[in-house]
């Protein structure tokens, strides 16, 4: 049976060489390698600073810290996202609030947004889903009028713009991740983007423990004491993610160039197969092409997820609607109804196999596939 995985990654020679080096240095926590990934960074997005951390869940919380939101205040997200998403909102003390998708590109829809806003909202975490970055500039227009903080949960757009514009531009910061699955990857991992450089100072001490100094500044030079005066956390990346990551963004055009051939490939094939809905792309937009989802009926859905992988095929979810989650239904009280685009899209959704070591051929098969899977479930 042909075996074709959800995903692979693409840790190549340099990579692996560049770690070497970091492993027979002496100094392998935060360091050299990632004040060289943050600045390669910035560059590749135009923005003045970046920031690295462990994970993009950590970049949004620190984000939020860092916009001064608590206790009290509210911020506005999709209810159809990974729940890391929500779950930084309530790690910064405040609460989520949740703004339904609109449902051609199911990314959060900026009327739903204009909606939910109350007195103690603060801030608005779109989610640049599946590549395709929001409607930033009516977002950015809600949040101007209304005088709040926008985190642009980045962790699928590295590559992905709005009107010619990447991530951070329109917002005030943009988190990205570096997960195992994502476009770059350390394994692990995830970066801030921010414009103000005070913000910048006040993240770099709020991710270790809120040291004046990190460990690389103590040890390198002269010993310097450092002091504490702020309540920071333990979301340092090390030099050894940080070097993966430096490789990793140089290939970037390279990666993104053979994502955008398969995403074409994938798009023409499945569009033809009666039963397969595909997400509307903006003209607005230039798609970051991180996963590849059909929408079919959702009464068949398992089944047919069910006989992908009968057939050697890997497959996910992106996403299951956060709000019907046991802890987000018990604690707030949320229920089925309350955002019906992002239940459908849930109930109806697959991701296949995307990643630019898939070959055409592979692609071809996993398109097939489909088409005969649905074609047999529904006669």
């Amino acid at each position: 049976m042909k075996k074709i995985e959800f995903f692979r990654h693409n840790i190549e020679e340099e990579e692996i060489e560049r770690v070497k080096s970091v492993l027979n240095s002496l100094f392998i926590t935060t360091g050299d390698q990632n004040t060289e990934f943050e600045k390669n960074l910035a560059e590749y997005l135009d923005l003045p600073f970046t920031a690295t951390v462990t994970s993009c869940t950590g970049a949004m919380h620190l984000s939020l810290l860092a916009a001064g939101i608590g206790p009290g205040d509210e911020v506005i997200t999709t209810p159809f996202t990974f729940v890391g998403t929500a779950n930084s909102i309530l790690m910064a003390g405040a609460t989520p609030v949740l703004a339904d998708i609109d449902r051609s590109t199911a990314n959060i829809d900026p009327d739903a947004i204009e909606d939910a806003i109350t007195p103690r909202t603060r801030a608005v975490i779109p989610v640049h889903l599946y590549g395709q970055m929001c409607d930033m500039e009516a977002i950015s227009d809600i949040a101007g009028r209304h005088g709040l903080t926008v985190i642009e949960d980045a962790a699928h757009c590295l590559e992905g713009e709005w009107k010619g514009s990447k991530p951070g531009h329109y917002g005030d910061y943009a988190c990205f991740s570096f997960y195992a699955t994502k476009n770059i990857t350390s394994g692990e991992g995830g970066a801030i983007s921010v414009k103000d450089s005070g913000k910048h100072s006040l993240i770099r001490k709020l991710r270790l423990h809120g040291f004046s100094t990190d460990a690389s500044e103590r040890y390198t030079s002269k010993f310097k004491q450092y002091d504490v005066d702020i309540l920071g956390w333990k979301y340092n990346m090390d030099n050894i993610h940080a070097a993966i990551l430096i490789e990793q963004l140089k290939k970037t055009g390279r990666l993104f160039r053979r994502r955008k051939k398969l995403y074409r490939l994938y798009s023409q094939g499945l569009s033809r197969i009666d039963g397969v809905e595909l997400h509307h792309i903006r003209d607005e937009a230039e798609h970051a092409c991180h996963l590849i989802t059909i929408l079919v009926d959702p009464k068949i859905r398992d089944q047919a997820l069910s006989r992908l992988q009968d057939r050697g095929i890997g497959v996910s979810i992106n996403f299951h609607p956060l709000h019907l989650f046991t802890y987000y239904r018990e604690r707030f009280g949320y229920r089925e109804g309350m955002f019906p685009a992002s239940e459908e899209i849930g109930s109806r959704t697959i991701s296949l196999p995307f990643y630019p070591k898939l070959k055409d051929e592979e692609a071809e098969y996993v398109i097939e596939s489909v088409r005969d899977i649905l074609e047999r479930i529904q006669d």
